[in-house]
């Protein structure tokens, strides 16, 4: 790299609230492993369990040590800043050029976060606060998605506070809508934190507590026989999909131990489809990329019908997993945009829709005299 050309500040954001904590350092290791050196000065910036914000250097490779050891910080949100605000009084802040948010689940993939950085000024990789947010929601998600003629699996919503107040007329409610087996999940988390297959109304009742521990919004779905066929959407104005992937478990669903504690599920890359077939989950990919107001990345995840080979999206993740079982990057790597090449692209699109926003109007500009006439 010649001397005078600078190399991007990239803060990679990690960990946070949420109980994704864990699968969010294993994808931000791999995030920070494939930002070329030549290019980017890293700054690993973690968020304890707790809410602490901290920094580490780009020689801290073990992002845990991050967390324990890393300087306390916090994010400035004046945007003539652009930096993070050190909290031991010796004054200063540490510029960021692009922030890279690798967290999954609450308070990093639900439009929180995004609003921060926006408020910051800085520009970011994924999705802003709405599209975050209707994402992360899966009982909005699915209107919207069912609303632009997709279609998602058929589900019930169920508010924690009335689960709480009336668990007979709830059951009731379910069994009238689904045969057993069903679903249970929380309606704002992914990775299958908190979801259940149940199997019979003895198992029902913790299954509900167990999703509503994890988010005020329950989400009950029926049961889908079907194969698990995955796709990466990458872009802001003219996004692309990837060739689609499958998911085959060795468990009896794809759960929390099945994708990251235990070796034996499979992922088949391309999936096995025929081309007509794979051409429909592409355009589907990218209408769901459209119709949640997304730009940057998603995965967006399909059911189907392993009788009669009806398709069904089950849902879309803002930030995807960046981990060496991913599919996300495993998908574009098969598409032809190898890793590094995906978080040069990813770090483009973040400036890209960071200077479209800047073209937006946030104040108007008033007659000459006219200032005073309003304030009076």
């Amino acid at each position: 790299m010649s001397p005078d050309k600078k190399r991007l500040r990239i803060g990679v954001l990690f960990g946070g609230r949420s109980g994704e904590h864990e699968v969010s350092l294993a994808s931000a290791a791999s995030v920070i492993r494939g930002l070329d050196p030549d290019k980017y000065e890293v700054v690993p910036i973690g968020i304890t369990k707790e809410g602490h914000w901290l920094i580490g250097t780009s020689a801290q490779k073990m992002l845990p040590e991050v967390l324990r050891t890393g300087q306390r910080v916090t994010m400035s949100a004046d945007p003539t800043d652009a930096a993070l605000v050190r909290l031991d009084g010796s004054g200063g802040g540490q510029r960021i050029d692009v922030v890279f948010p690798v967290m999954h689940g609450t308070f990093g993939e639900d439009g929180t976060i995004q609003g921060l950085l926006d408020l910051a000024g800085l520009p970011f990789v994924g999705a802003g606060v709405l599209g975050s947010a209707v994402a992360m929601d899966k009982d909005v998600a699915k209107k919207l998605l069912q609303a632009a003629k997709i279609p998602v699996v058929p589900w019930l919503c169920i508010h924690r506070h009335e689960w709480e107040r009336h668990q007979p007329e709830i059951i009731h409610q379910i069994e009238k809508e689904f045969p057993y087996p069903l679903f249970v999940k929380p309606a704002t988390l992914g990775s299958s934190v908190g979801m259940t297959k149940v199997h019979s109304r003895q198992e029902l009742p913790a299954a509900l507590n167990l999703a509503s521990e994890f988010a005020m919004k329950i989400l009950v779905e029926r049961a889908v026989n079907a194969r698990e066929i995955e796709l990466s959407v990458l872009g802001n104005h003219d996004p692309q999909a990837s060739i689609p992937g499958e998911i085959v478990p060795h468990r009896e669903f794809y759960d929390y131990a099945a994708k990251y504690l235990e070796e034996g599920t499979k992922l088949l890359i391309p999936a096995d489809l025929k081309p007509a077939q794979a051409k429909k989950f592409q355009h589907l990919a990218v209408l769901a990329f459209r119709a949640l107001e997304l730009n940057g990345m998603a995965r967006v995840d399909f059911f189907l019908g392993k009788e009669g080979g009806k398709i069904y999206l089950n849902e879309v993740n803002t930030i995807p997993g960046f981990t060496s079982i991913s599919m996300y990057p495993k998908l574009w790597e098969a598409s032809g945009i190898p890793f590094p090449q995906l978080i040069d692209k990813l770090i483009e699109l973040a400036l890209e829709q960071h200077a479209e926003k800047a073209r937006t109007k946030y104040a108007i500009e008033l007659p000459a005299g006219s200032a005073g006439a309003l304030e009076g």
